[in-house]
């Protein structure tokens, strides 16, 4: 029986998910034509929708960052159509730079992009104190995606770089582990704080 490939080019039948941690909550189930349309409602849903199309919808609805939220992303139209086009231009190039399937160097670097640790806050006796705690697998997932969109966004933004190149640059440094990516080094920021909060 033959295998479906991802926009019936990238065969995802060989990523393989090295942290376990991970494993259940990024989808690499192959599908041709990947768009759910909001038909996964139940409890953990994001697990069973495909990563790539959780990277579309990131895209076409980055989240919001206060003022500057309105500013980057004004003309972003939520076009499924338009997002996906961006994702392919970036696959395309992730593929001619590195020779690798672009899906693996995505779950790369999204693992890369993973914060293990955060702080949070909690208030004892009338003061508030920063509490470092673990992350949820499926928020590491999350948050690993969000940043690596936002690193893109910032890399775009006002530049002559555009949002497909800064995207596949992004992936590409976040996947080497690289601390000029935005994703990792958040994610660095991230667990220095958590290790500062114990």
């Amino acid at each position: 029986m033959q295998q479906f490939k991802i926009f019936d080019l990238y065969d995802i039948g060989e990523v393989k998910v090295e942290d376990l941690g991970l494993k259940r909550y990024i989808d690499l189930t192959p599908k041709l034509v990947i768009k759910s349309r909001g038909r996964e409602r139940a409890k953990f849903a994001k697990s069973k929708i495909n990563i790539v199309e959780r990277m579309i919808n990131m895209l076409t609805v980055p989240g919001k960052r206060g003022k500057k939220h309105k500013i980057i992303t004004n003309w972003a139209s939520g076009k499924f159509s338009q997002k996906t086009k961006i994702i392919l231009d970036a696959f395309k190039m992730i593929e001619k730079e590195t020779g690798k399937n672009p899906v693996a160097v995505l779950v790369r670097a999204i693992e890369n992009s993973a914060p293990k640790d955060e702080v949070t806050v909690i208030e004892y006796g009338g003061a508030r104190y920063p509490q470092a705690v673990d992350v949820a697998p499926m928020r590491r997932v999350s948050l690993a995606i969000h940043n690596i969109i936002h690193g893109a966004y910032d890399k775009s933004f006002n530049k002559k770089v555009n949002i497909t190149e800064a995207l596949a640059k992004e992936i590409i440094l976040a996947a080497d582990n690289n601390q000029e990516s935005f994703s990792v080094k958040k994610r660095i920021e991230s667990e220095k704080q958590a290790d500062a909060a114990r």
